[in-house]
Parts: structure tokens; C-alpha cells; sequence
């Protein structure tokens, strides 16, 4: 307890002693964060913490895309922090042997083991062709298909109906994570949760992840010695961490238990047991776990966290950025009766794989919601050897870089003035297809080798979903609903979605 008491009592210090500092800082036209003797930059960030991902905005376009943070004198948290697009190609692309996610990256996400966003070399080339073979098998987006219309039709759409009879607002961030969340759990671990229903049960396993994902974005901004210290003691989010740890497991090893017994099942899509076969053949000469229960505990917790959050993240803000643009809402509507043949009949039908490829305005209005609100906020890079930026920064060995997706997308140099407006005609070519950027500019998708696996099945089930609901019901937010973004690795909503529903008639 005594110990606890002194590290508030530091951190309260810290910040009572540079608040009058601060206030004369803040007086400043300039957004830059003022380096003092000894604590160096920490102060700014700390006073700011509550809106990290604006303040580094703020800075980057003010230090027209590239900046040095100086940490604490004694705490090693120098680093560059660069939103440029030559930047981020030279990092993510040209040189990128030279950024791997290294040691420091593995300890701040240590909860996610040998999984794929933590390796490097040969382990991460083992995960990456062992996901994309799977990917590539002819089932695959038969069952993707099949799984997301039937979690719509049993799941979403009914809960949705649920709230509208009973005339009560629902949160719709809520309602997009479960079903990810059910989605992600049947690919990967052949289970379906059912976390998606009228009475939306508590699934510690499933909620454990927004604690989960605050918990690692401040350990990006906190001295090391100070989190390991409220790991040790288990208090603040390091404790939320703890117990999201716990959860997970709880939730993953006895399903990877029962995955293990099981040899053959006509109607699920196997991956899981493909990922055991191809550990057992090549992958544990590259993991340092010592059997296939924890690899695979650390692969699906990997493929949940990319499954669930990002996914329900860019459909959450792209329900909000319709609703305060209603006219891009009428033209998917008229897009969805125009191109999947509804305005004849007025009856709904589900699409297949192959058709959602026709919804190219909807297509862009989800490229905008991740162009805005990327869900994955930033990048963790480390130079093995010295190197030297486009922009003529020079980079020492073990530096961190960060790379910050969220600000690139509010940076006129890279989007043009309108950069904060919502257009979906951004991505329609002249021509009407779909207009291609490039992934170092457009990095809700990462880039280079490191480029998302599940960018097409991401916009397939995206697509679905939101068609569906945009079809089926009119959604106003409610008044006096507060929405920011949150501060955390992923982009969510910090308060949620709160929405009110309304019936279409369109029969």
C-alpha cells in the first residue's frame, strides 16, 4: 500500500509541479511540447493524455509531419513520432529488414506471445504463410459467406428489432463488437459465443478487450519502470490488464483443448487444427513456447484482437459519420436497391461474396470511416542498424519510431484541404470503380510485407453488415451523446454509440 501511495503522490508531483509551466506553455501559439530540463517532453504528453491521439495531431501537422519527442532524462523514451508518407514507406516497405517489432515492442505487448503481431523473422513468416494458405483454400469465403449472413439473420437483426419494440436507445458499438466478436470466435476456434442476442450477456472474455487495448497505449506513453511498477503492484490499468490476461485464457485454452481432440468436421472451417498441424511440422522450431496449447493460445488471441476490434471499430464510426451526412446514407440505400436488383420487389436479399463487390459507394464510405478513424492508431518500429528517414532524420539503433495512422488522415499535405470532410466519392475513379491509394498513404490495412491478410474479408463482412442494417433501419444518434475517440491502440468510441432506432418501409 505504501508503495502504491508513493507512485501517485510521484505522479500527482509531476504533474502539480509543471502545471503552472504548462498553463504558460499553453499561452504558446505553437502545439509543440515544450522540453524541459530533467523530465524532457513528459509533462505536455501526461497533461494531454486524455486526447493523445489530437495532441499528436496537433503536433505533426505543426512539424509538417515529422517530430522528436525527447522523454525523460532517465527513463530512454526518446523517439521520433512521423505521419509522413515517405516516412512510413521507407519504414513499413523499402528498408523494411531494418524495423522489425524487436524486443521492446514484444514487451509491451507480451500478453500476445508468439502470436503473429509480435514476430519477427522466421517465426512471422511462418504465421503469415500458414494464415494466407488457409485463407486461400476454396472454402474459405463460402463458410465466411455463410457464417456472417447467419450471424446477421440470427444474431444482429433480431437484437436490433428487440430494442426497436421495446423503444429504448442501444449502444451500437456494443452491438458491433459482439458480433465480431461471435465471427471472429467461430473462424478461428470453431465456437460461437452468442454474445450477439437480445439479453447481451457479459462475456468477460469479450469486454476484456477494450480494457486491454487502453492498458498498451499507455504503455506507450508511460516510463517503463513506472508500469512495470503498477504491474508488480497490480493497480491502474496494468491491473486491467492482468485480469484481461486471465480472461483470455480462461476463455481460449479449453476451446483450444477441445479443437485438439477433434479430428475432422465437415461443416466448420478447420483452422485452428491446420495451424496445430503446420506448428507441429515447422512452426515450433521458430516459437519459444514450449507446446502447441500456449502457440495456439497466442494465435487465436492474435486473430480475435484483429477479428474483433478493427472490424467493429470502422463500422461503428461509419454509422456515425452517416448519420451526420445523410445524403452519403441515401446514396447506399439507392446503390444497394439499384445494383442487388431491391427496388423491384422491396424484399431483402442476402448477397454473396461476389456481389458486395458492386456496392462501390458504400465501399468508399467505409474506406472513409477507416481513413478518419484507422482502427489500429499507430505502428511500434525499432531500427536494428542506424538509418536515415526521407525526411533526413537520423535514427539510431533501438530507437523507437512511431508511426501515427490516425493523424495522417487529418494532414492536408497528404488529403488535400477537405481532408477532414466525409467523401466517399474520394475512392470512385472517373470511371466508377473503386480508386485504388497507395497502402503507405492509406494505412488503416498497415503496408508493405506486413499488409493485413484479412483486408478482403474485412471489407466482404463489413459490407454485409452494413447493408443490411442501412436497409432494414433509420439510426439517429441520440442527443446529448458525447462522441470521442478513445485513448487507446485501437479507435473506438470512449462513450460508445447510443442510438435510436426507427423501421424503414420498404415493404
Amino acid at each position: 500500500m505504501a508503495l502504491y501511495v508513493c507512485l501517485d503522490i510521484l505522479l500527482v508531483s509531476i504533474t502539480v509541479i509543471f502545471l503552472y509551466l504548462l498553463r504558460i506553455g499553453a499561452q504558446r501559439k505553437s502545439s509543440s511540447p515544450t522540453n524541459w530540463p530533467v523530465l524532457g517532453m513528459l509533462p505536455a504528453v501526461i497533461h494531454n493524455a486524455h486526447r493523445i491521439h489530437e495532441y499528436a495531431t496537433e503536433i505533426l501537422i505543426e512539424s509538417n509531419g515529422t517530430f522528436e519527442f525527447k522523454g525523460p532524462w532517465f527513463c530512454n523514451m526518446d523517439m521520433l513520432v512521423t505521419s509522413d508518407p515517405a516516412n512510413i514507406h521507407h519504414v513499413l516497405s523499402k528498408n523494411f529488414s531494418n524495423y522489425p517489432k524487436g524486443p521492446e515492442f514484444r514487451k509491451i505487448f507480451e500478453i500476445l506471445g508468439d502470436g503473429i503481431f509480435n514476430a519477427d523473422f522466421e517465426l512471422w513468416e511462418f504465421h503469415r504463410k500458414t494464415t494466407l494458405s488457409l485463407m486461400t483454400q476454396p472454402n474459405f469465403y463460402s463458410f465466411l459467406e455463410r457464417n456472417t449472413w447467419q450471424k446477421i439473420e440470427k444474431g444482429l437483426l433480431p437484437t436490433l428489432e428487440g430494442f426497436l419494440e421495446k423503444g429504448v436507445d442501444i449502444d451500437l458499438q456494443d452491438l458491433f463488437q459482439r458480433f465480431t466478436f461471435d465471427s471472429i470466435c467461430k473462424l478461428v476456434l470453431d465456437y460461437d459465443p452468442e454474445s450477439l442476442s437480445i439479453e447481451l450477456p457479459y462475456i468477460p472474455c469479450e469486454k476484456a478487450f477494450n480494457g486491454a487495448v487502453e492498458a498498451l497505449l499507455h504503455r506507450h506513453i508511460l516510463p517503463e519502470w513506472i508500469w512495470k511498477l503498477k504491474k508488480w503492484l497490480q493497480i491502474g490499468k496494468e491491473k486491467t490488464l492482468m485480469k484481461a490476461w486471465k480472461s483470455f485464457d480462461d476463455f481460449i485454452y479449453p476451446l483450444v483443448s477441445i479443437n485438439d481432440e477433434v479430428e475432422k468436421q465437415e461443416d466448420g472451417y478447420r483452422l485452428l487444427k491446420s495451424f496445430q498441424r503446420k506448428y507441429d511440422e515447422i512452426g515450433k522450431k521458430c516459437s519459444a513456447r514450449g507446446d502447441s496449447h500456449e502457440f495456439l493460445r497466442d494465435t487465436s488471441l492474435n486473430l480475435m484482437l484483429a477479428g474483433r476490434d478493427t472490424t467493429s471499430t470502422c463500422l461503428t464510426w461509419l454509422f456515425w459519420l452517416l448519420a451526420a451526412n445523410p445524403s452519403a446514407e441515401m446514396k447506399i440505400r439507392q446503390e444497394i436497391e439499384d445494383e442487388l436488383h431491391k427496388k423491384e420487389d422491396k424484399k431483402w436479399r442476402n448477397f454473396s461474396v461476389e456481389e458486395s463487390k458492386k456496392l462501390k459507394y458504400l465501399h468508399g464510405a467505409l474506406c472513409e470511416s477507416l481513413r478518419l478513424f484507422p482502427p489500429v492508431a499507430l505502428e511500434h518500429k525499432a531500427p536494428i542498424r542506424p538509418d536515415i528517414l526521407p525526411t533526413g532524420n537520423h535514427i539510431e539503433a533501438n530507437k523507437v519510431v512511431l508511426l501515427s495512422f490516425y493523424s495522417m488522415g487529418r494532414m492536408e499535405m497528404i488529403w488535400g484541404e477537405d481532408c477532414l470532410d466525409f467523401k466517399p466519392e474520394r475512392w470512385i475513379s472517373e470511371r466508377g470503380g473503386i480508386k485504388h491509394e497507395p497502402s503507405y498513404k492509406f494505412t488503416a490495412f498497415n503496408a508493405g510485407p506486413r499488409t493485413c491478410l484479412g483486408k478482403e474479408m474485412a471489407f466482404i463482412q463489413m459490407k454485409m453488415v452494413a447493408a443490411a442494417v442501412i436497409y432494414h433501419y433509420n439510426i439517429e444518434v441520440v442527443r446529448g451523446h458525447v462522441v470521442s475517440a478513445s485513448d487507446s491502440i485501437i479507435i473506438q468510441m470512449k462513450h460508445g454509440l447510443r442510438v435510436k432506432l426507427s423501421k424503414r418501409n420498404v415493404f
